[in-house]
């Protein structure tokens, strides 16, 4: 099973527009430094689905029928923009599974086209997809929003973005056996009062420490949490380390 980081920015991505902080600075002139919108690819045998869908170049990334479909995570437009250009497709379906959100996206669900949103997730519902099994984690956010579980090839990883904290429900969950790897929400560098959707640094190593995987990665970053670790390099602890867009674990 391959995990593929393909976005790991916040909303505002970096650098942002008009900034001219370090990390900003640093993405403009280093296309490594820079990060997209939230997003990944799971690949598991035959099985490929993408995590979000917030890059608004899908119909140039993935040919026809590469892709067996979408895990929407929630439907804030930095995660699933890219649906809105995908939709007027033609020539196939392509599911696209998450929360029952009755607001959606703008108008994806009245004008679909070539997407499939009859088949929602249910709270810690499993679906075996093929080789790949999904479990659907609720989480703390604005919207109704899922982390997914996801177990294959004797391996399991567990994909939680956007959250503050993690439901305790959904640890239990994740404890029921050990798990390779964590990707994990973290905006912000360590905030003097809790932070409202996102975690910052505090909040994400508290998940960490209570769920125990063997890897962990923090996403969803935002350009002032980038530029804090310039300056405070040794703030992740051993086991821990940041994403990067294109990173293959």
């Amino acid at each position: 099973m391959r995990l593929t980081l393909l976005g790991t920015g916040d909303a505002r991505q970096v650098p942002v527009y008009n900034c001219s902080c370090p990390a900003c600075d640093a993405a403009r002139v280093y296309p490594s430094r820079r990060r997209g919108p939230c997003c990944a690819l799971i690949e598991c045998g035959a099985q490929r689905w993408l995590l979000d869908s917030g890059l608004t170049d899908l119909t140039e990334r993935f040919a026809p029928h590469s892709l067996s479909g979408i895990l929407q995570t929630h439907y804030h437009a930095d995660h699933a923009q890219g649906l809105l250009h995908l939709r007027w497709g033609q020539g196939l379906v392509i599911p696209v599974h998450g929360p029952d959100d009755p607001e959606g996206l703008a108008d994806l669900y009245k004008h679909p086209g070539i997407l499939d949103f009859s088949q929602p997730f249910a709270a810690f519902e499993r679906r075996q997809l093929g080789e790949l099994r999904v479990t659907a984690l609720p989480l703390n956010h604005s919207k109704p929003t899922f982390g997914y579980l996801l177990e294959g090839e004797g391996r399991r990883i567990a994909y939680l973005t956007d959250t503050v904290g993690v439901p305790e429900a959904s640890c239990v969950e994740l404890l029921r056996a050990p798990f390779d790897l964590l990707v994990l929400d973290c905006s912000t560098a360590p905030q003097p009062v809790a932070p409202r959707n996102h975690n910052d640094l505090t909040r994400a190593l508290e998940v960490i420490e209570r769920l125990q995987p063997t890897q962990a990665v923090l996403t969803h970053i935002g350009h002032a949490f980038d530029a804090w670790l310039l300056e405070h390099p040794e703030a992740l602890p051993s086991g821990v380390s940041l994403a990067s867009d294109g990173l293959v674990l």
